[in-house]
């Protein structure tokens, strides 16, 4: 006996099928839970569609420069404080609770040398779903995920000497000053790190209303984010005061070309450029520049000329957006060395 395939049939064999499915749904008989894990043909199929997925977008979208070598200190402190409890790190072990996951969260001194540059830099923006991967926490930042990339591929390799030495600073006692002393330094300098501002003399208040901004979003960054998250007021006024209270900024005296003077004076104003010491000046309620780490100040001049959604170029925040982009590029290096003074 022959049966005959027709569209109808077809059709109403894959209604029945999809009924079916949801039926077995319904009824609650598939178990979810993390503790039966996967059987063996799911956890291939799934890794073997995540590979896939991560190699095409990564060569697709992801930059031809991903990887940043001068900011290992700040990736390092923001794996310890937000990766190393599910990844683990240099001589220290994951949590079992988060190894308990479906999957676990794989050794990246191991797992790291399976990926491309790209490919990191893909996966630490993005995340991955249904793994417990999230994507990168702060919009327009690929800054610090490139300098995360830069850590990622060194962990392979990476003593636990080292990890320590990039994470932590000895001598304070202060459990929420050590926090911030493991990136900004005890000494609040930034432990001479190119992507670290000077925090040592700048204005409490300045301080104080950076963290807040951070906190609740208004300003973009993965790391002070994580970093500023869990502070009450009265400890973000403790930092403030703590930092401010430090020598660094405001000893300095702006020096370097008569161009970066110029524009740091009087502006440009065929371009409708301000001059910067319109803000940032002694009184005004703008961060102290004198004395600020140049390379610093350089590199948040060029993020700010990004695109219209790049950190801090939302709401309040517009202002130095607009303001860096009408800044000539090849004046930008002149000018964050005249503004960093001697």
């Amino acid at each position: 006996m022959t049966i005959r395939i027709t569209w109808a049939r077809a059709i109403a064999t894959l209604v029945a099928l999809a009924l079916a499915g949801l039926l077995f749904a319904w009824s609650g008989v598939f178990n979810i839970a993390a503790s039966s894990g996967h059987w063996k043909i799911t956890d291939w199929f799934l890794h073997w569609t995540m590979r896939n997925s991560v190699r095409t977008y990564a060569a697709v979208t992801a930059p031809d420069d991903p990887k940043a070598n001068d900011g290992l200190v700040s990736a390092a402190g923001h794996f310890k404080a937000s990766c190393a409890s599910c990844h683990g790190a240099p001589g220290v072990c994951p949590l079992p609770v988060m190894q308990s996951a479906t999957p676990p969260a794989p050794n990246l001194s191991i797992n790291a040398r399976e990926w491309t540059d790209k490919q990191i830099f893909w996966i630490l923006k993005h995340g991955v779903k249904y793994t417990g991967m999230p994507g990168w926490a702060a919009k327009g930042r690929d800054d610090e995920v490139r300098r995360m990339v830069a850590f990622v591929r060194l962990l392979p390799e990476m003593t636990p000497a080292t990890y320590r030495s990039l994470t932590e600073v000895p001598g304070v006692s202060d459990a929420r000053i050590t926090t911030c002393a493991g990136c900004h330094g005890a000494d609040g300098q930034g432990r001479g790190q190119p992507d670290m501002p000077v925090l040592g003399g700048q204005s409490p208040a300045y301080l104080r209303a950076a963290l807040e901004a951070y906190a609740t979003g208004k300003r973009q960054s993965a790391v002070m984010a994580n970093a500023a998250a869990t502070l009450t007021p009265a400890e973000m006024k403790r930092l403030a005061d703590h930092f401010a209270a430090m020598p660094g900024l405001g000893r300095a005296t702006p020096s370097g070309s008569t161009e970066a003077a110029k524009i740091a004076r009087e502006g440009l104003p065929k371009v409708q450029l301000p001059a910067c010491a319109s803000c940032h000046a002694p009184g005004k309620p703008y961060p102290v520049l004198a004395g600020q780490r140049a390379s610093y100040i350089a590199q948040r001049l060029r993020n700010w000329r990004g695109d219209e959604t790049v950190v801090d170029a939302r709401k309040s925040q517009a202002t130095m957006p607009v303001i860096a982009r009408r800044i000539p590029e090849d004046m930008i290096d002149p000018l964050a060395r005249y503004l960093a003074g001697r």
